[in-house]
């Protein structure tokens, strides 16, 4: 038998000009255009059923730009930070989470891929999460797309890991393999009370820049070889729930904890959508003491 072809879309993006659709939506999602971008703003807020009622501030014509909106605020009190151990750090949509099984990740049926691959090729970090657990988080357009601290956490590093930029959506990962770990990333270190803590922030079509609230914008530049950043005489400490970078434009973020840590929360299960501050996961040891 032949194996099944993927779908047209999935086809497409392999000849797209991904990078050149990518710069171009950066431009015009940092452009002033007044009137134009005020009426981009409102289809995509039509479109997408974007809630403004939670914004800190609800009215479009105070965006100068769709970046400017895409990264809006949240308004005091509309994400309450549970007292759990880890909580979420976004508003997404689960797309795997649980046991890492040795070194790999699930990404869909029929893909796996290393953590190794993943955090840039750095095998004395990725072995840090043998056995350990993940999660993947898939923030769609109508997300609240600032990022926030599943726990408190120390800085000690930061990557940024080339790539391509293949869309994230769901339909992408079940056919792509490594998707996760072949698109542009930032790799982000941290030291908590738990022991070692990555957060990737992965890129895709069209996300015209990540950023972090210690570094600012890291791509562009999109430089062909890996970059790092060791901030390990720096005392960069996070707070939970504190916010810790943002998309400008749409992606997903996938955290990595270490062995015998946590346990995910059992409301928790593929495709279900979670909320910034909500309980994710408790602490091993604190189950074993009740």
């Amino acid at each position: 038998m032949f194996p099944l072809l993927p779908p047209l879309a999935i086809a497409r993006q392999y000849l797209l000009p991904k990078k050149l659709l990518t710069v171009f939506a950066g431009l015009v999602a940092n452009a002033r255009m007044g009137g134009v971008t005020q009426s981009i703003i409102r289809r995509f807020v039509a479109h997408y059923q974007v809630d403004m009622g939670e914004a800190a501030d609800p009215r479009i014509e105070n965006y100068a730009t769709f970046n400017d909106f895409f990264t809006r605020a949240l308004r005091e009190g509309v994400r309450p930070i549970s007292p759990a151990p880890f909580v979420c750090p976004v508003d997404a949509a689960i797309s795997q989470f649980g046991p890492i099984e040795h070194d790999q990740l699930f990404q869909a049926k029929g893909h796996s891929y290393s953590t190794r691959a993943l955090v840039g090729g750095d095998q004395q970090l990725a072995q840090r999460f043998d056995h350990g657990h993940f999660a993947t988080l898939y923030l769609a357009p109508k997300d609240y797309h600032r990022i926030h601290m599943p726990c408190e956490g120390r800085l000690t590093r930061m990557i940024y890991v080339p790539g391509d930029l293949f869309s994230v959506n769901p339909l992408t990962a079940r056919h792509v393999p490594s998707l996760f770990a072949r698109n542009e990333r930032v790799v982000c270190v941290f030291d908590c009370a738990h022991g070692p803590m990555v957060m990737v922030l992965v890129g895709a079509t069209i996300v015209g820049s990540m950023e972090t609230v210690w570094h600012g914008v890291i791509n562009p530049p999109r430089t062909r070889e890996p970059r790092e950043w060791n901030y390990g005489n720096q005392d960069i400490v996070l707070s939970k729930g504190a916010e810790m970078g943002r998309f400008l434009l749409g992606s997903t973020v996938i955290l990595l904890f270490p062995q015998n840590v946590l346990t995910f929360t059992p409301d928790w299960a593929p495709t279900h959508s979670v909320r910034l501050g909500e309980a994710m996961a408790t602490l091993i040891e604190t189950e074993a003491a009740l």
